[in-house]
């Protein structure tokens, strides 16, 4: 495995897929798979199709740890990429996280961070994937090479980063960490976000 590969697969205090209800669930999504790439999509599906979005649901449960995620079936997009890539990495598929910065109404401020997952697939590359639920307006789908992700960059303080964390970063876990026990509301009123300005050309 390549180096820089193998942090894509550790295993985590929050992305934690030695946890035994990961990697039983994991396993299930293998099913009829004939390669890691069917496999990859299995596993998006399901996060996407079966862990409801806390603020969509309207849940007063806030997760973090990939394990909870599963538990409690729900997170906000950032706790749901957390056990996406933990059940990749359970099948032994690199996986990473990902931050768009977009505004929170669609309409300029308030901006807040949006995650979601990179995973490496051997005919692809990184292929990034976005979890977080589909609902009216948000249509996010498998189909590398092509991504499709469930937000597009509108506003010139917009933007999607271009890294790959292999752990999730310090403001999404404060965020998180501080709402434990707060309602889904309390957390829409308090995303985290990352101060970033447009190069100029």
């Amino acid at each position: 495995m390549n180096k820089s590969l193998a942090q894509y697969l550790k295993n985590s205090e929050i992305i934690d897929w030695q946890h035994p209800g990961i990697l039983e669930l994991s396993k299930s999504l293998v099913a009829d798979a004939v390669n890691k790439t069917e496999i990859a999509k299995n596993c998006f599906e399901y996060v996407r199709d079966n862990i409801r979005h806390t603020y969509d649901y309207k849940v007063d449960k806030i997760t973090l740890i990939a394990s909870d995620v599963l538990a409690e079936t729900t997170g906000y997009c950032f706790a749901k990429s957390h056990l996406l890539a933990a059940l990749l990495r359970a099948n032994d598929i690199p996986a990473g996280l990902c931050y768009q910065r977009l505004s929170l109404n669609d309409d300029g401020e308030p901006y807040t961070l949006h995650g979601f997952n990179a995973v490496y697939l051997e005919e692809f590359g990184w292929y990034r994937v976005d979890p977080r639920g589909n609902k009216p307006g948000v249509n996010a789908q498998f189909a590398p090479p092509n991504e499709h992700l469930a937000f597009a960059i509108n506003f010139e303080e917009e933007c999607t980063f271009p890294e790959i964390w292999p752990e999730p970063i310090a403001p999404v876990v404060e965020a998180l960490t501080r709402h434990k026990n707060s309602g889904f509301d309390d957390v829409w009123c308090d995303l985290p976000d990352i101060q970033w300005k447009p190069v100029a050309s």
